[in-house]
């Protein structure tokens, strides 16, 4: 089998094809122009005829869609997508090519074999659907952003003049306010602005709520969204964006590799006598996953006492944000039971404590010492955020 490492760009592939040997059989550019790369492919077919097929491993980017296609056009055993490492201070567009290929190589047993590949951390491909569903929130993502930095604007017009205590209602974000604003008293070039403002304003109103329509029609029948919803704060919008970006549940065999693809698990420097040098968390994998477990953290600490309280306690040690990020690290562990086992979740910790003396006597001296507020049934609904936050609205 040969092996192909690519290194792609806008305008140009930077390729280095080997042999089974490890030999480099062919390294050029190639033209992204359909004549030219078509006829690199057509060429690469024919090599791969007589040594059993090829595979390519190419690192992940934002323009990987048409290539990726392309390779199982020509009947690529096996694509290889991976993480970009870090840069190198001796970094050519040929050097990356010969390094990919070569990874490729050495790791060609184990690719055969469908075992992990050492030191790399691959992309797998999403199904047709989920990679529809990371796009559509994304993008809701992106547009709840949007509205944010036009409502922002809105309130620094409002601070510049000392209007907003003139405003009829406290919240910004009601019909009343908009009207309001409509027709509050201004200098000409605020007014023009704040008019721009609001036309925008009411565009991502818009998009927001086509978007949201979209979302609940992919909602229906994905049962691992119907577990997810059953989570403190769980919506449409939180609930598929995690099922999405999670995938197979079974590709991850326990709790704490789940926490690691999402980059929630500490960084490690050890080396020699000093073997306690753990860092702050990796921030590796989906910053959407992590954003909305963030998120769900406010729900969490609301609707769940006991959760509330370990929470308190790490407060106390290490500060509110270090106490914020050990909860969006145990969610990991919960949701990850929630969707291996298909359950709900259960106000009353982790899954591993559920059912036990211990933890029912825990239970009934929180629900005593709870506020009236706090109870109720376990599955209660909960309130659903949205990407700015639980006030936000839409």
């Amino acid at each position: 089998m040969l092996y192909l490492g690519i290194d792609q760009h806008r305008k140009q592939l930077t390729v280095n094809l080997r042999d089974e040997a490890g030999d480099v059989l062919l390294k050029r550019q190639v033209s992204t122009e359909w004549k030219r790369v078509r006829a690199f492919f057509e060429q690469l077919k024919g090599l791969a005829e007589d040594a059993d097929g090829f595979a390519a491993i190419v690192e992940v980017c934002g323009f990987n869609d048409w290539l990726l296609k392309m390779l199982d056009e020509y009947d690529c055993r096996e694509t290889v997508l991976i993480q970009p490492d870090k840069r190198s201070k001796k970094k050519t567009d040929r050097r990356d090519a010969s390094a990919l290929s070569e990874i490729l190589w050495l790791n060609r047993l184990r690719l055969l074999g469908k075992k992990r590949m050492r030191g790399l951390r691959r992309v797998f491909l999403p199904s047709k659907e989920d990679a529809e569903s990371r796009r559509i929130t994304a993008m809701r993502r992106r547009l709840g952003q949007q509205r944010t930095r036009t409502v922002n604007k809105v309130q620094r017009i409002l601070l510049k003049h000392n209007l907003q205590q003139d405003m009829p209602v406290k919240g910004i974000q009601t019909k009343t306010a908009r009207k309001w604003l409509a027709t509050v008293a201004l200098p000409d070039g605020d007014r023009f602005e704040m008019d721009l403002l609001l036309a925008q304003w009411d565009l991502w109103e818009r998009q927001i709520g086509a978007i949201t329509e979209e979302i609940h029609s992919q909602c229906e029948d994905n049962k691992a969204v119907a577990v997810l919803k059953t989570h403190p704060g769980g919506a449409d919008y939180s609930s598929l964006a995690l099922a999405c970006r999670i995938g197979d549940i079974k590709r991850f065999p326990t709790p704490g590799s789940l926490a690691n693809y999402c980059g929630l698990t500490p960084g490690c420097r050890n080396s020699g006598d000093a073997n306690n040098r753990m860092g702050s968390i990796t921030k590796e994998g989906s910053s959407m996953i992590r954003f909305i477990l963030g998120q769900l953290v406010l729900h969490v600490l609301r609707c769940d006492p006991w959760m509330k309280q370990w929470y308190l306690r790490i407060k106390r040690r290490r500060g509110a944000k270090i106490a914020r990020v050990a909860v969006m690290r145990r969610l990991t562990t919960i949701i990850w039971h929630m969707l291996t086992y298909e359950e709900p979740y259960v106000i009353g910790g982790p899954p591993r404590l559920r059912n036990t003396r211990k933890r029912r006597e825990q239970l009934a001296s929180l629900e005593a010492s709870a506020p009236a507020r706090q109870k109720g049934p376990p599955l209660s609904p909960s309130p659903s955020i949205g990407p700015e936050g639980p006030s936000a609205q839409g």
